[in-house]
């Protein structure tokens, strides 16, 4: 199940990957089409540019160090320690995951006239989109356990819809293109799935095996019990009771 939901994420991005090296047309003209449609809208709406930036910012590296560097110390305090080393070793590796993709691929940013935004590095895949949707999967591996009834149905739609926002707001704001953006949430996703099989932070492997083993003891008792009710009748029988 765990490599089946890996490769369900690793696939697109694996396909995006080859689409965006081999310049293929259709995904060129989303790219270029999303990019100058959303650039021309940008340059008459201060209050839009705005609201994007914000975005950007709730999903950059600066606030996730102080967000996920005070979450690893209370799970620590807490004696949650495998939770708190899941969290640092998949928010830290996810980064230099980031760069060492975006090294190998080369891609550059979106060239525009009259930017609205500037961004240093290379594009492919979106470091916010990644981190998005790293950060708030983990945040759902720690805390969602803890929610009961709507407040979960409420956490994880809040959670889709900011990682959806901090992506737009990337393509938004003329750093990135559209398929920078669905690579980031696939090699995002696929790290996520990664770690948790891994690290396994909250136990499900662990709950799944002992659910194992008491439903094999119950089967076990249950057989006894009723060979020891064949073995009485077979008593009774042989001495006429």
């Amino acid at each position: 199940m765990a490599v089946l939901a890996l490769a369900l994420v690793a696939v697109p991005f694996g396909l995006l990957l080859f689409l965006v090296q081999d310049k293929w047309s259709p995904l060129l003209s989303v790219d270029q089409g999303a990019r100058d449609d959303l650039h021309a809208y940008a340059i008459d709406h201060t209050a839009f540019v705005d609201a994007m930036r914000r975005l950007s910012t709730i999903g950059s590296a600066p606030v996730y160090l102080v967000l996920f560097g005070g979450i690893a110390a209370w799970l620590a305090w807490r004696r949650r320690t495998r939770l708190a080393i899941f969290v640092v070793v998949t928010m830290v590796g996810n980064s230099l995951l980031n760069g060492l993709v975006k090294l190998a691929v080369e891609r550059a940013r979106p060239v525009l006239p009259d930017p609205v935004a500037h961004a240093n590095g290379l594009s492919f895949p979106s470091g916010h989109a990644e981190s998005a949707i790293v950060a708030y999967g983990v945040l759902l591996v720690v805390f969602l356990p803890a929610l009961r009834g709507a407040w979960r149905a409420l956490a994880i739609g809040l959670g889709a819809a900011l990682v959806a926002a901090i992506g737009f707001s990337r393509v938004a704001l003329g750093v990135h293109f559209v398929s920078d953006v669905l690579a980031g949430y696939a090699l995002g996703a696929a790290w996520l799935a990664v770690m948790i099989t891994i690290a396994d932070p909250v136990g499900w492997k662990e709950r799944r095996r002992l659910r194992r083993t008491d439903g094999s003891s119950a089967g076990g008792r249950e057989e006894r019990g009723r060979h020891g009710e064949l073995h009485e009748l077979h008593r009774r029988a042989e001495s006429g009771v």
